[in-house]
């Protein structure tokens, strides 16, 4: 070979060289996470959660963002981001309401640390159909029966629904309270008035009762219960309680759990069901009149029910599919760091009263904390007959259909329930098929 082309060929080496160099250093390096964006709804169990979290992302140098949102506009919101592939949020508070809903469009979590210390039958609405689970639990979120525990014994607290009609009726004539019970009844807060009564009288919004299985559901048409005898009963109850005894307040058709909680804790109420994560703000001198006499147990019974009834559910997080790689995999840290730090969990019940999402800590609890006890007693060791919601994407559509059928026969007369109830079963049932 020739000197020249030698030459020739160590030069077009060189060349390919240099190009390849030049290649290398123009192509981006993997990025390095900075900062991750929290969307949740404004809440002290998400505040708690996010704070146990926050403490991880410090020791890793990222500035974890947070976005709270009020309930009302959250899930619309992030559904928007969701299904246009926004990755505004790199971590969003999830909730077994709408975990159907967003199956397609979030992350699966098994790989995530600490998931196999947490309880299965919560996640039950985050499953898709491979049996990949979409949510980190955040904390249990159960119906709780709050009592003054200045007004009434521990053994006088009601246990059907005849008793709680009396009692609140005794502690407003004796001029303690303004109201026997309050609770939310708005679209979005049904759990905290018709629903934990329905449950609680072995009633339900589709026949088979209590059935969450979506293929017998469908085998059953999604035939609604609305005209069955236990729906009428539950409904009459809140008729009479709402305008006959008077119990509560006949604008609670309109409220939502944060102006029944407040009055509450005004002390204008003896009762009240909401989900235990508020017992933190229930017992906060800076929010709450009755901080300090306030105390749990099962909810009261309506006639078709020997036992209580109680529900066990979970707020969770997700992280959206269209969150970069690099991010998810640091979102994902940081939800194994929430999840596997046991102490931080149980100072968030202490702060809170949300229960902790993992079984170490709940462990922990059961030894040294009796209100934690108490709960456990007032819920857990209840019934927990069926889930609290039903998990298909038209979720969401029933529940609005429902709740507008049930608040209009409300403000009605009695003697037009019935007649309310048969025309609601077809808007219900349109309800749960759109789509389908």
């Amino acid at each position: 070979m020739s000197v020249g082309k030698m030459l020739k060929g160590t030069l077009s080496a060189l060349a390919v060289g240099a190009l390849a160099l030049t290649a290398f250093s123009a192509a981006p390096a993997r990025a390095e996470v900075k900062e991750l964006k929290i969307g949740y709804m404004k809440n002290p169990i998400l505040e708690a959660s996010v704070s146990i979290m926050d403490k991880w992302a410090t020791k890793k140098g990222i500035k974890l963002v947070k976005i709270p949102m009020a309930y009302s506009i959250f899930q619309e919101k992030v559904t928007a981001t969701l299904t246009s592939g926004n990755d505004q949020f790199d971590i969003i508070w999830h909730n077994d309401d709408w975990g159907q809903l967003w199956i397609k469009w979030v992350a699966r979590m098994d790989d995530v640390p600490g998931m196999d210390r947490v309880a299965k039958h919560p996640l039950d609405a985050f499953y898709d159909e491979d049996g990949k689970v979409s949510a980190v639990p955040a904390a249990h979120t159960v119906g709780t029966f709050f009592y003054r525990t200045d007004l009434v014994k521990p053994e006088e607290v009601p246990t059907t629904w005849d008793e709680l009609v009396k009692v609140g009726q005794r502690l407003q004539k004796e001029g303690k309270v303004k109201w026997g019970y309050v609770g939310g009844m708005a679209m979005n807060n049904t759990w905290f008035s018709l629903w934990w009564t329905m449950w609680g009288n072995k009633c339900d919004i589709f026949k088979p009762l209590w059935e969450r299985d979506n293929k017998k559901l469908a085998a059953a048409g999604w035939t609604p219960a609305l005209t069955e005898p236990c729906t009428k009963e539950y409904v009459e109850f809140w008729w009479d309680a709402l305008h006959t005894h008077k119990i509560s307040p006949e604008a609670m058709t309109t409220y939502t759990r944060d102006e029944a909680n407040a009055i509450f804790m005004a002390g204008d109420a003896a009762f009240t069901l909401v989900d235990s994560t508020h017992f933190g703000d229930f017992n906060n001198p800076k929010k709450s009149r009755i901080a300090g006499k306030v105390g749990m147990a099962p909810q009261p019974m309506g006639p078709r029910s020997d036992k209580p009834f109680a529900w066990n559910e979970i707020w969770g997080w997700g992280i959206p599919k269209g969150v970069p790689a690099e991010r998810q995999k640091a979102a994902k840290e940081i939800l194994g760091a929430m999840l596997t730090d046991v102490e931080g969990q149980m100072q968030m019940w202490e702060e809170t009263g949300g229960p902790p999402p993992s079984l170490d800590a709940w462990a922990a609890l059961e030894k040294k904390d009796p209100v934690f006890a108490q709960l456990k007693n007032a819920v857990f060791d209840q019934n927990v007959g069926t889930h609290s919601a039903y998990y298909f994407p038209a979720w969401p559509a029933v529940h609005k259909a429902y709740s507008d059928v049930m608040i209009g026969i409300l403000k009605g007369k009695r003697e037009d329930i019935a007649k309310g109830l048969e025309a609601g079963m077809d808007k219900v049932h349109q309800a749960a098929n759109a789509g389908q």
